[in-house]
């Protein structure tokens, strides 16, 4: 791997405060969060800002997390690795928390329809449906992409999501919120 290549994304990516690319544990998420409160602390982000960023940060890294276990309690060759970012975009005065890792594809079919019904709503239909299922016990933070998708969407201002297809049965799955940073504009 070309150091200068990382080294050039990172610099055009704006300030990056955390990270990692590897396999995740919950000890792992939890020493990240804990390095990412230190980061936002010495770089002045709002607690607003900060708490949307911590709760995003830990929805996908959980996400990506559970998605590799998933494949390894099926026996399934699949490699569990996945990466995360944290930064500050100084172009448009945002936050973003971007994640990378392998899928397959039956995981891609559900979570496909869930970010497809997300672009369709705005922030108070986020909030609504999230109450609803909240209530009714329905995707309780279960593996297939419900209330944790919609947990992100109503703590950030933008989705980008990408599915990449890298053979028949697994997709390399983009995610990346973005939070505008609303107390420096």
């Amino acid at each position: 791997m070309d150091i200068t290549k990382l080294e050039d994304f990172l610099d055009d990516s704006g300030i990056v405060f955390l990270s990692y690319g590897g396999m995740l544990t919950q000890d792992l998420i939890s020493n990240m969060t804990d390095a990412l409160e230190k980061e936002a602390e010495k770089n002045n982000v709002s607690m607003s800002a900060s708490t949307n960023i911590f709760t995003i940060f830990v929805e996908l890294s959980q996400n990506m997390m559970n998605y590799s276990k998933s494949r390894a309690e099926n026996n399934e060759k699949f490699d569990p690795k996945g990466l995360v970012l944290v930064g500050y975009n100084n172009e448009d005065n945002s936050y973003y928390v971007l994640s990378r890792n392998v899928i397959d594809v039956i995981d891609k079919e559900k979570i496909l329809p869930k970010l497809e019904e997300l672009e369709t709503m705005d922030r108070d239909q986020v909030k609504k449906r999230y109450r609803e299922l909240r209530r009714s016990g329905l995707d309780k933070h279960n593996k297939g992409a419900g209330i944790g998708f919609l947990e992100i969407s109503k703590r950030c201002d933008s989705i980008d999501y990408k599915f990449t297809q890298i053979s028949e049965h697994k997709y390399q799955f983009m995610f990346q919120a973005n939070i505008i940073n609303k107390q420096k504009q």
